[in-house]
């Protein structure tokens, strides 16, 4: 598949630097990779206010990270879900990202630190976030934030979880979300798709390297058919949105 220049040139200088693909490292070590890789973007974006909290989640307090951009109170609220397999990643990982969104869409990011997996799998994650989405609708106003424009969104693992929180919203009666940004998400487990064959090696994710995830967050085939881990898997993925 071609490639902009610019992501070749990223490719080709993961490559040149070697080492061990992510499928090879332990746990440990894929996380101390991915927040080096997070210190190579240079300084983050000035941003109003950035504030650390933490909101009730299903197995103790949720860390989460709110961006507020320059404007005026009520703002729209992304609740942003990080990428990472759900096994890597965090906060501090997504930081650029989420100041990135806030500036330029004008709007408060809620970034969410779920619990990752093989320490906690499925369904740890989404349960931590469709908490904290719940909590960001309860309490929008102490956030500055519109209660009736929140979206869901994230990026690789993020967006599977974006994706899983809006079916969540849609079956527990709430809370409504007006939109979700899906990037790149992880929709299904099925490693024997075109996509997956064609792009299985080349463009630093592999393959090898999403079995792996996998098999760290969702072990069980019955949990990967289910559509909290796989939404593509879903009956439906209407009525998300009035």
């Amino acid at each position: 598949m071609p490639l902009d220049p610019q992501a070749r040139a990223i490719i080709d200088q993961f490559a040149a630097m070697g080492g061990a693909e992510l499928h090879e490292m332990s746990v440990p070590q894929a996380r101390e990779l991915i927040l080096g890789m997070a210190g190579l973007a240079g300084e983050p974006e000035s941003i109003a206010r950035v504030e650390n909290s933490m909101v009730p989640g299903p197995a103790g307090d949720i860390p989460i990270r709110i961006y507020t951009p320059v404007g005026t109170a009520p703002f729209p609220v992304l609740v942003y879900f990080h990428g990472g397999g759900w096994v890597i990643g965090n906060l501090d990982t997504h930081d650029g990202v989420c100041r990135s969104l806030a500036n330029r869409v004008g709007c408060i990011v809620v970034s969410v630190d779920y619990r990752l997996a093989p320490e906690h799998p499925f369904p740890a994650a989404p349960e931590d976030c469709y908490a904290a989405t719940r909590w960001v609708a309860e309490h929008a106003a102490t956030v500055g934030a519109d209660r009736g424009r929140i979206a869901v969104g994230g990026d690789s693992a993020g967006g599977n979880l974006a994706a899983v929180v809006a079916l969540m919203a849609r079956d527990r009666g709430g809370p409504k979300l007006v939109h979700q940004l899906l990037i790149y998400p992880a929709t299904d487990a099925d490693f024997e798709t075109r996509s997956c064959r064609e792009n299985a090696e080349g463009y630093f994710l592999t393959r090898a390297d999403m079995v792996w995830f996998w098999n760290h967050y969702a072990p069980r085939d019955e949990d990967r058919r289910n559509p909290y881990a796989a939404p593509l898997r879903a009956a439906s993925l209407g009525d998300i949105f009035e």
